[in-house]
């Protein structure tokens, strides 16, 4: 059974919940409430990981993908893996930096940093992952907390490219490392910024309100030093957004899946087999979790 953190209040869309419940299950059918000292003993003394989906995602999703992604990690044991679900979808993700979708990520941001905070200090240790929008949750939890994180993985961050050195800078004081994944062939990060489709065509590179995405193009505007490189994948991967927290049917692919992102024109992983992009995905957070 995956552990949970849940901020929402209702299952699709809905607002953000004034309390984070701690719950357990592997789909929407077998979700039910886990007892907070339960919980707490489920952690104790462990290397915590703790991953996020995007936008768009409502609770049997997010469930379903996360649980799914717990399934493919490989983390050394003592370590244990939680997952957040947030109301990512309360919104509708017409451009991934409008006022809405933000507003709601850092209001989550804040309420899981003060459950932390006050929770996990039994913890050996305390890391994030994050899926597209589910940086800005991720980010601004860490800006929020006192605990100290061991390692932050953004993938797919559909955040502004410079975050880490403007809105976000304090982050990279509170990590020990930080790992970024990001791919030339997301189209969906490519198409929703600088600032939505409303806007394409009028403002363009160059442009002083232009901004790319950092799951889109990497960190701009000067990267911190406890950023760990590589991080772009090989372009004729053709990596898009869904591609890091999908499901298969199917098994997982034969190993071996790449643990760290290799140079450009590299064949895809597992000759190309079903299910190798969340594999990959899910080899490169482990790697860089150790």
């Amino acid at each position: 059974m995956t552990r949970f953190l849940d901020v929402r209040l209702a299952s699709v869309g809905g607002e953000l919940a004034t309390a984070v419940a701690v719950n357990q299950g592997t789909s929407i059918d077998d979700y039910e409430s886990l007892d907070l000292g339960q919980f707490i003993a489920g952690i104790q003394g462990r290397d915590v990981l703790i991953g996020t989906h995007g936008f768009n995602v409502d609770r049997a999703h997010g469930i379903a993908c996360l649980s799914n992604w717990e399934g493919l990690l490989q983390l050394a044991e003592p370590s244990v893996f939680v997952g957040l679900l947030w109301p990512g979808d309360s919104v509708w993700a017409h451009g991934l930096d409008y006022p809405e979708e933000p507003k709601v990520a850092d209001d989550a941001g804040v309420l899981i940093a003060d459950f932390v905070d006050a929770t996990f200090g039994v913890a050996a240790s305390v890391s994030f992952a994050s899926h597209s929008l589910g940086a800005r949750v991720v980010l601004k939890t860490i800006s929020e907390m006192s605990t100290a994180v061991r390692r932050l993985t953004v993938m797919a961050g559909a955040i502004d490219d410079d975050c880490l050195a403007t809105e976000f800078e304090c982050v990279a004081d509170k990590v020990g490392e930080i790992s970024i994944l990001a791919s030339k062939g997301d189209d969906v990060l490519a198409a929703a910024f600088p600032l939505g489709n409303f806007f394409a065509g009028i403002i363009a590179v160059g442009h002083p309100w232009w901004r790319a995405a950092l799951g889109h193009t990497g960190p701009a505007g000067g990267s911190p030093a406890n950023l760990t490189a590589p991080y772009q994948i090989p372009e004729n991967w053709g990596y898009g957004h869904g591609n890091y927290l999908q499901i298969d049917l199917l098994l997982p692919p034969v190993l071996p899946i790449p643990t760290n992102v290799p140079p450009d024109g590299s064949p895809e992983p597992a000759a190309g087999a079903v299910g190798w992009q969340e594999a990959f995905s899910a080899a490169f957070a482990s790697t860089r979790f150790r």
